[in-house]
C-alpha cells in the first residue's frame, strides 16, 4: 500500500507540478488555506498562555468578566457552524487517507476556530478590544483563501453537486460575517482607526456584588451548558447553599421591574385584559421559546432518520466515488459512521435547543408571577375592610391566589409553546410516517384525530375533578385550622370527636375526587374583589382635627350601621367613646379612618393629621417579627422613647422574661404571648409611633385591674397627654371618664350623648346616675381612681408571674429545643465534613419505606409486580417485532392476529401499572392523615402550648398536599423512567455486548452527575420553600392588618417588604430552575453518547451477521435513554426533598396522647349536687416545669357562688383548667360528688362540666352549630339560653334566626357579641357545674350587671365558679378565694373579707371602684 503525504502518492508525478500555475494546483490551493489558520494560532497561544497567565490571580470576582462586545451571540452562533462545516469537511476529505491536503487544513481549521472563540472569550472578559485585531486579519486571510479556492473549484467545473464545492461556499459566507462582526465591533468600539476609542462600563446588575444570577451575563457557550453554574452545584456537596450564596436578582428580573411593565401594559383605553397585558409585556421571550422548541421538535426527527439511514446502509458496501477527490452530498449520508456522527450531534442540538426553550419560558414564567404579586398585593392594600369582615374575600382566598393561582398562570406560560408545538409535532409525524410506511400512516393518523374529542373530554374531567379536590382540600383546612385555634374548647367541652368528623367527611369527599383524578390521568397518559372607593375631601379646620357631618355608614349593605354621625374631636385633648356592646364604638373608629363605605355625609380631617393615625385595635395583630420590631413598626429607633413606652405599657416584666428579650420573635397572630401582651404590644406601637392622633379601641379588655390603671395613668394620661396628641378612646372601663375630656356615648349605631362629664351631669341627669350606679359608687360626684402602689414584695411577684402563658410556653419549648440539639450534637460528635456531606446526599430509604409501608404491603407488591410485568412485555412485544422484521415475511394469520391481543394486554397493563401506584399513594396519604388527625386532637393541651399553630398548619396543609398529589406521581415517574432506562441498556447490551464496555465511565459520570444534582437540588428546594413561607404570611399579616396598615399610612413600607420578599423567593426558584438546566443538560448530553457508543457499537458488529432490525431496535432503546434519564435523576431529587413532608408528618404521630379510653364507670347524673372538694393540689403543665398550684385545698358547697380572683399569672385559670384535668396534677385530688376526676375517662368528666373562657371562640357554620354542635338540644332550650345571654333579640333579627350564618372567627359579630355567643353556649349545657374564667372581660358594665343577676338567677341551685378581672362582679358571690402564686392567699365571704382593710381582697376592690 501506498505511503501517507500531503499531497497523495500520485504515481503520474503530477501531485506537485505548477506548470499551469500554482494556483492551478490543487494541493497547494489548500496548502495555501493552511496559512491563516496556522497564522492565528502563532499569535493567539502566546497572548493566552503567558498573557493571561499572570493576570488570571487579579480576576478575583465575576462583576467585571461578563462584558460582551457587539454581536457577541451571533460571533458564537457563527462559530459554532463554521466548527460544524470544519467536521463535515474532515469527513470528507478523510474518505482517501492518502491526500492529506484534503483533510489537513480542514483539521487546522476547526482547530483555529476554537482557538479563536477561546481567545475572543479572554479579550472580553478583559475589556481589552485592541487585541481583536489578530481575529480581524485572521477573518480577511481566510475569507481571501477560502475565495480562491471557490473561484478554482467553478473555474474547473466543480458546482453545487459537489460536496466540497458546497463546504467550501459555506465556509466562505462564514468568513465573511464573521469579518463583517469584527469590522461592526472597530465601528462600535473605535479602539482601532479611530482617535477616540469608547469607554465602556459593566452593566449596571454586575457593578452590584449582591448579584449573583449569571444567565443573562454569560457567553452563549455557558448559557447553552450552564457552565456558570458549576462552581454553586459542586460547592454544595461541601456546604449547604444559602440565601447569601444566591444573592440578588438582576433588575429585569425583579418584581418591581416586571409589575411596571405589566402596568404599563394595561394602560390602555380597552377593557382591562391580563392575557393582552401577558402578550404585551412578555410576548417576545414567549416568541423565542418558541422558535427554540419549533427547532428543537424539527430536530426531533433527525433521530429516527439516522437510525433508519444506518440500518438501511449498514450491510451494504462502499460505493465508488466521483472521483479520487469529490463526492456527492448523498454518498456522504449513505455513510453510517457519518450519519452516527449526525445523530449525536442532531440530539446534542435538539436537547439544547429544548433546554434553552424551557428556560425562557420559566424565566418568563416567573418574571409574570413576580408582577402578578406585586398587582395583588395593591389591590390587597387596597381591599374595604367589608369585603374581608363579611367574607367576600377571605384570608384562604388570598392565599389561594398567592400560593396557587400565580404558581399556574407561571405554569400556563411554561406550557404554552406546547400549544403550537404539538400540531407541528404531530403533521411531520405523521409525513414522516407516510413516506415511511405508506398508507399505514394515515390510518394511524385518522386514530390521532378520532381519539382528540375523547382527550378533550378526559382533560375537561380532570380539570374539573382537581377543582373540585381543592374546594375539598380548601374546606378541610379551614375546619382543621377552626380545631386548631379553639383546641382548648373543644377539649373543655369534650367535642374533639364530632369536629374530627367533620374533618374526616371532608376529607373522604377529597380523597373521592382524587381517586377520580388518578383514574382520569392514568387513562389520558394512555390515550372580583370589591376595590375601596375612598374620597376624603380636606378642609383645614383649626379646632377639629377629626370632623363627621352628618354620616351613615355600613359595612356593604345599604343597611346603615351607624346613622346621622354629627361628631368633632377635640385638639390635644382625650375624647372616651362609650356604649352597650355592638353599638358601633368600634365602627365609629374604622368609618373616621375611612374603612367604612359611606352612605352619606363627610369625614373631614385637618391637612397634617391624616398622613398617618397610632392606631390600636380591638383584636390584636401582630407582625411576624421581633417585639422591638412590633413595638417600632418601622419607625427609628430611639432608645429613650422606647424604654418609656415599655414601661408605660407595663411591658418590661415581659419582656425580661422572653429568651431573648424583646429581639425574641412573636408571631403566628402571638401565639406565644398571651391576650394582654399581645394587647399591651399593640398599644405601645400606638403610642410609639410620632402621630399626632392616636385611636386606642378597648385597649383593658384582655387586662386586669391593676395594668389597666397603670396604661391609663402612665400610657394615656401622661406619656400623650404630655405630648398634647388627640386622643380616642374606646372603653367599657367607666370609672375612667373622670379623665376624659370630651366624652361621645353611643347607642345602637347612633350618638346618645356628646360632651363634657359636666355637660351629661347636667343635661342627662339620668345618663349620669346610671353610670354611677354601673360603677358600684355611692358618692355623690365621680372621684378619682385609687391607684394601688405595689410593695416592693408585690412588685417582684408579678414580674415572676406576667409571663403567664408565654413563660411556661418558652421554656417548654426551649426544653424541647434543647433536647433535640443535645441529641444532634450526640449524632455529630465524630461526624467531619466528609460524613456530614455523605449524610446530606444519602437517600432516605427509612422514610420511603414508611411512607410506602403506610400504603400496605399488598398494594407494594403489587405496584412492584404490575410494573416489572409490563416492562417485560413491552420489550418482549418491541423485539418480537424486530425479529419480524428480520424475516422478511409477513404472517397471513397466526402472529399477525395475536398482535392485537398482545398490545391489548400491554395497554391494560400500562393503565393497572398507572393505577396501583397512584392507589398506593392515595392508601398511604388516606392513613397518614388519619393518623395525624387523631393523634393532634387527642394530644394533651401542652403539645398545643411548645407547638406554634403555624407548624401544626403545615402539616395538614402543605405536607398533606404533597403526600397526596406530589408523591404519587413523582413515585410512578421515577419508577417509569428508571425501568425504561435498565430495559434499554439491557436491549442495548443484549444486541451489542461490546456496548458494556463503554458503559462503565458513563455510569461513573452520570454517578457523579447525580450525586452533585441532588444535593444542590434539596438546598435549593429548601430554600424555595423557606422563602415562600415569609411570602404567604406578608401577604396574610396584610390582610388581617389593614386597618392598621392604612391608619398608620404605611402601605409603601409594606409594599417595598413585599418586593423584597418576592425577589428572594424569586432568586430561589430561578436558581432551582437553572440547576435543572443544568442537570437535564448534562444528562440529555450522556444520552447522545450513549446513542453514539451504541450506533457505533453497532456498525462495528454488523460484519458478524448482526440484523439490521436488531440495530435498529438497540438504537431506538437508545434514544429512549435520553429522554428519560434526566428524569431519573429529576424524580430521585424531588421524591428526597417531598419525603420530608412524610417524615414530618411521622414526627408528630410519635406525640402521647391523652387517656381517653378509661372504662370506669360514672352515673348518668353525675355530678349531681356540684359538690367540690379540693385536697392538697398540685399542678404543673410540664413535668420539667416548676408547679403553677402548690398544696391547694378548698371546699365549695353544692350550689354555692364562688369568686377567684389574683393578679396576672397567680394560677386562677390553672385552677380552673385542673377541674377539666387538662393540667398534670401530680400530687392531691379534686373529687366533685365523692368521685376523684382522675379517675375518670376524659370523655365523660369534661362532657359533664361547663366552662366559658376569657378568649370568645366560635366556628363557621350557623348560630345552632355553635351553640349545640351535638345536635341535642330543642329550639327552645336554645332560645332560652340566648335569652339569658342577652342576645335572643338580636338573633331573632337575623335572617335566618338560630340557622343565621356565622362567619370564620365570627368575623361577623362584635367581639362583646361573640363573648355573649360563648356564654350562651355555656348555658346550653345545664350542668351542676359552671366554670367562668374572665368571661365578661370584653362586655361593657350595664351587659355584665344583668348577665351577673341572670346567672344567679338561672343557675341559683348550681355551682358557680367565677373567675374575675373586675371584683366588684364577685361581690355577691357566696364565697371569694383570693391567689397568689399559685397558692390561696385569702378564702372566706366578700363582707368577711373587706373588712380587714390590709388584706389584699380589699385592695383589689377600693382599685375597682
Amino acid at each position: 500500500m501506498a505511503g501517507l503525504s500531503f499531497c497523495g502518492n500520485n504515481v503520474t508525478k503530477n501531485a506537485y507540478s505548477v506548470d499551469t500555475g500554482m494556483l492551478n494546483n490543487g494541493c497547494f490551493v489548500d496548502a495555501l488555506n493552511l496559512v491563516p489558520h496556522v497564522f492565528l494560532l502563532f499569535i493567539t497561544f502566546p497572548i493566552l498562555f503567558i498573557g493571561w497567565g499572570s493576570q488570571s490571580s487579579k480576576v478575583q470576582i465575576h462583576h467585571n468578566t461578563w462584558l460582551h462586545f457587539p454581536g457577541h451571540n451571533l460571533r458564537w452562533i457563527l462559530t459554532f457552524t463554521l466548527l460544524f462545516v470544519h467536521v463535515c469537511e474532515i469527513a470528507e476529505g478523510i474518505m482517501d487517507t492518502n491526500h492529506l491536503h484534503l483533510f489537513m487544513p480542514a483539521f487546522m481549521g476547526f482547530i483555529a476556530a476554537t482557538t479563536s472563540v477561546v481567545y475572543y472569550h479572554n479579550i472580553e472578559t478583559s475589556n481589552f478590544p485592541k487585541l481583536l485585531l489578530a481575529l480581524f486579519i485572521y477573518w480577511v486571510l481566510a475569507f481571501i483563501t477560502k475565495s480562491i479556492k471557490l473561484w478554482k473549484f467553478a473555474e474547473y467545473g466543480v458546482g453545487v453537486l459537489h460536496l466540497r464545492f458546497c463546504i467550501t461556499a459555506l465556509l466562505v459566507v462564514l468568513y465573511g460575517l464573521l469579518m463583517a462582526v469584527e469590522i461592526n465591533v472597530i465601528r462600535v468600539r473605535r479602539y482601532v482607526f479611530f482617535a477616540n476609542p469608547q469607554k465602556v462600563k459593566p452593566p449596571e446588575d454586575l457593578q452590584d456584588l449582591g448579584v449573583r444570577f449569571l444567565q443573562p451575563f454569560v457567553n452563549l457557550l455557558s448559557k447553552a451548558t450552564y457552565w456558570w453554574m458549576n462552581p454553586l452545584i459542586i460547592g454544595a456537596h461541601k456546604r449547604p447553599i444559602e440565601l447569601k450564596k444566591i444573592g440578588k436578582l438582576p433588575i429585569a428580573m425583579r418584581a418591581l421591574t416586571n409589575y411596571l411593565k405589566v402596568s404599563y401594559s394595561a394602560s390602555d383605553k380597552k377593557a382591562p385584559s391580563i392575557w393582552r397585558s401577558m402578550y404585551r409585556a412578555f410576548g417576545r421571550p414567549i416568541l423565542l421559546s418558541s422558535t427554540f422548541r419549533y427547532l428543537a421538535d424539527l430536530l426531533g426527527f433527525a433521530g429516527p432518520l439516522c437510525i433508519y439511514g444506518i440500518v438501511e446502509h449498514l450491510n451494504k458496501k462502499p460505493v465508488p466515488y466521483f472521483e479520487v477527490y469529490f463526492m456527492s452530498s448523498n454518498e456522504l449520508l449513505q455513510n453510517t459512521s457519518v450519519l452516527a456522527v449526525l445523530l449525536f450531534l442532531a440530539l446534542v442540538l435538539q436537547r439544547t435547543f429544548l433546554q434553552a426553550s424551557y428556560y425562557v419560558t420559566i424565566e418568563t414564567g416567573i418574571n409574570l408571577r413576580g408582577a402578578l404579586l406585586a398587582m395583588i398585593y395593591n389591590k390587597i392594600l387596597r381591599l374595604s375592610t367589608s369585603n374581608m369582615s363579611m367574607g367576600e374575600m377571605t384570608l384562604g382566598q388570598i392565599n389561594n391566589l398567592v400560593a396557587i393561582e400565580t404558581n399556574q398562570l407561571m405554569w400556563f406560560l411554561f406550557l404554552c409553546p406546547n400549544l403550537w408545538a404539538m400540531p407541528v409535532q404531530i403533521v411531520m409525524g405523521v409525513i414522516l410516517l407516510y413516506y415511511l410506511l405508506g398508507t399505514s400512516a394515515l390510518i394511524g393518523a385518522s386514530v390521532i384525530v378520532l381519539l382528540a374529542p375523547v382527550q378533550y373530554l378526559i382533560a375537561t374531567k380532570l380539570a374539573d375533578t382537581q377543582k373540585s379536590t381543592l374546594d375539598q382540600s380548601t374546606e378541610r383546612l379551614k375546619k382543621t385550622t377552626e380545631i386548631l385555634k379553639g383546641i382548648k374548647l373543644l377539649k373543655l367541652y369534650a367535642w374533639e370527636n364530632i369536629f374530627c368528623d367533620s374533618v374526616e367527611d371532608t376529607r373522604g369527599k377529597e380523597l373521592t375526587s382524587l381517586r377520580t383524578f388518578a383514574l382520569y390521568t392514568s387513562m389520558s397518559s394512555e390515550t372580583h374583589t370589591h376595590l375601596r372607593s375612598l374620597h376624603l375631601h380636606v378642609y383645614l379646620i383649626p379646632l377639629y382635627p377629626v370632623q363627621v357631618n352628618g354620616g351613615f355608614f355600613t359595612w356593604g349593605s345599604n343597611l346603615s350601621t351607624l346613622s346621622d354621625i354629627n361628631i368633632c374631636i377635640p385638639t390635644g385633648q382625650l375624647t372616651m367613646i362609650v356604649g352597650q356592646v355592638g353599638c358601633g364604638k368600634s365602627s365609629l373608629l374604622l368609618a373616621m379612618l375611612g374603612e367604612m363605605q359611606t352612605l352619606s355625609g363627610k369625614v373631614y380631617w385637618s391637612n397634617k393629621n391624616r398622613y398617618s393615625v397610632g392606631y390600636a385595635t380591638q383584636k390584636s395583630w401582630l407582625l411576624n417579627a421581633t417585639v422591638e420590631d412590633n413595638i417600632t413598626f418601622g419607625s427609628p429607633f430611639n432608645k429613650q422613647r422606647y424604654k418609656t413606652v415599655i414601661d408605660a405599657c407595663s411591658l418590661q416584666p415581659d419582656v425580661d422574661l422572653l429568651p431573648f428579650g424583646d429581639q425574641t420573635e412573636i408571631g403566628e397572630r402571638g401565639i406565644n404571648l398571651s391576650g394582654g401582651q399581645r394587647q399591651r404590644i399593640c398599644v405601645a406601637r400606638a403610642l410609639y409611633q410620632n402621630t399626632n392622633i392616636v385611636f386606642l379601641d378597648d385597649p383593658f379588655s384582655a387586662l386586669d385591674i391593676h395594668l389597666s390603671d397603670h396604661l391609663m395613668q402612665e400610657g394615656i394620661l401622661k406619656f400623650l397627654q404630655d405630648d398634647k396628641r388627640t386622643v380616642v378612646l374606646v372603653t367599657h372601663k367607666l370609672q375612667y371618664l373622670i379623665h376624659a375630656d370630651w366624652i361621645i356615648a353611643m347607642k345602637d349605631g347612633s350618638v346618645l350623648r356628646e360632651g363634657t362629664l359636666k355637660d351629661i351631669q347636667t343635661h342627662d341627669v339620668e345618663l349620669y346616675e346610671h353610670w354611677k350606679t354601673l360603677m358600684n359608687r355611692q358618692d355623690q360626684e365621680l372621684e378619682k381612681v385609687i391607684f394601688t402602689s405595689y410593695s416592693p414584695t408585690d412588685r417582684r411577684s408579678l414580674t415572676e408571674e406576667a409571663g403567664g402563658w408565654s413563660y411556661r410556653r418558652t421554656e417548654a419549648k426551649n426544653q424541647v429545643d434543647d433536647d433535640e440539639e443535645e441529641e444532634e450534637e450526640e449524632e455529630e460528635e465524630d461526624d467531619n465534613m466528609s460524613t456530614t456531606t455523605s449524610r446530606r446526599s444519602k437517600i432516605p430509604w427509612r422514610v420511603c419505606w414508611q411512607y410506602l409501608s403506610s400504603g400496605g404491603f399488598l398494594m407494594v407488591f403489587l405496584m412492584v409486580f404490575s410494573k416489572l410485568l409490563k416492562h417485560s412485555v413491552m420489550v418482549a412485544i418491541d423485539y418480537w417485532l424486530a425479529e419480524w422484521t428480520a424475516n422478511g415475511d409477513v404472517p397471513v394469520n397466526g402472529t399477525a392476529n395475536g398482535d392485537v391481543p398482545v398490545n391489548g394486554t400491554a395497554n391494560a397493563l400500562c393503565l393497572i401499572t398507572s393505577l396501583t401506584v397512584e392507589f398506593l399513594g392515595l392508601s398511604a396519604a388516606t392513613n397518614l392523615h388519619h393518623n395525624l388527625l387523631n393523634k393532634i386532637i387527642h394530644a394533651p393541651i401542652r403539645f398545643f402550648d411548645v407547638t406554634p399553630l403555624g407548624q401544626i398548619l403545615n402539616r395538614f396543609s402543605a405536607d398533606t398536599n404533597i403526600i397526596d398529589q406530589h408523591i404519587p406521581p413523582t413515585l410512578e415517574s421515577l419508577t417509569r423512567s428508571t425501568l425504561l432506562c435498565l430495559s434499554a441498556i439491557g436491549v442495548i447490551a443484549f444486541v451489542t455486548p461490546s456496548f458494556l464496555i463503554a458503559l462503565i465511565p458513563l455510569a461513573v459520570s452520570f454517578y457523579f452527575i447525580q450525586k452533585y444534582f441532588r444535593v444542590a437540588s434539596k438546598d435549593l428546594q429548601d430554600l424555595d420553600d423557606s422563602t415562600q413561607l415569609p411570602l404567604l404570611c406578608h401577604f396574610s399579616e396584610t390582610a388581617e392588618g389593614l386597618t392598621t396598615i392604612r391608619a398608620f399610612r404605611h402601605e409603601s413600607r409594606f409594599k417595598q417588604k413585599m418586593l423584597e420578599l418576592t425577589d428572594t423567593n424569586n432568586t430561589a426558584y430561578l436558581f432551582l430552575s437553572a440547576a435543572n438546566r443544568w442537570l437535564e443538560v448534562r444528562t440529555d448530553y450522556l444520552g447522545a453518547v450513549i446513542v453514539l457508543t451504541a450506533a457505533v457499537a453497532s456498525i462495528w458488529s454488523s460484519g458478524k451477521s448482526l440484523p439490521s432490525s436488531m440495530v435498529g431496535l438497540g438504537l431506538t432503546y437508545a434514544l429512549t435513554v435520553t429522554n428519560y434519564l434526566n428524569w431519573v435523576v429529576r424524580n430521585l431529587a424531588d421524591l428526597e426533598v417531598q419525603m420530608a413532608a412524610v417524615k414530618k408528618v411521622n414526627s408528630f404521630l410519635s406525640t402521647e396522647s391523652e387517656n381517653y379510653e378509661d372504662t370506669t364507670q360514672v352515673p348518668e347524673d353525675w355530678p349531681q349536687h356540684g359538690e367540690i372538694k379540693i385536697q392538697d393540689l398540685c399542678v404543673r403543665y410540664d413535668p420539667l416545669l416548676k408547679p403553677v398550684l402548690k398544696h391547694v385545698n378548698a371546699y365549695i358547697n353544692p350550689g354555692q357562688k364562688v369568686g377567684i380572683c389574683g393578679r396576672t399569672g397567680s394560677g386562677k385559670s390553672s385552677l380552673s383548667l385542673a377541674f377539666f384535668n387538662m393540667v398534670d396534677v401530680f400530687e392531691g385530688r379534686i373529687i366533685i360528688d365523692g368521685i376523684d376526676i382522675c379517675k375518670l375517662p376524659l370523655q365523660t368528666l369534661r362532657s359533664r362540666l361547663s366552662i366559658i373562657l376569657q378568649d370568645p371562640v366560635l366556628f363557621s357554620g350557623s348560630i345552632r352549630f355553635n351553640l349545640d354542635p351535638e345536635r341535642t338540644c330543642t329550639d327552645d332550650r336554645l332560645w332560652e339560653a340566648l335569652e339569658i345571654a342577652q342576645l335572643k333579640n338580636m338573633v331573632k333579627a337575623l335572617s335566618g334566626g338560630l340557622d343565621a350564618v356565622v362567619t370564620e372567627g365570627g368575623e361577623n359579630f362584635s367581639v362583646g357579641q361573640r363573648q355573649l355567643f360563648c356564654l350562651a353556649r355555656a348555658f346550653v349545657r345545664k350542668s351542676s357545674i359552671l366554670i367562668m374564667d374572665e368571661a365578661t372581660a370584653s362586655i361593657d358594665m350595664a351587659t355584665e350587671n344583668v348577665l351577673q343577676k341572670v346567672v344567679m338567677t338561672a343557675f341559683a341551685d348550681r355551682t358557680v365558679v367565677t373567675i374575675a378581672h373586675r371584683v366588684h362582679t364577685i361581690l355577691e358571690a357566696d364565697l371569694v378565694i383570693v391567689m397568689k402564686r399559685g397558692n390561696i392567699l385569702e378564702m372566706d365571704k366578700p363582707e368577711t373579707l373587706l373588712e380587714n382593710e390590709d388584706g389584699m381582697f380589699a385592695s383589689f376592690v377600693r382599685a375597682d371602684m
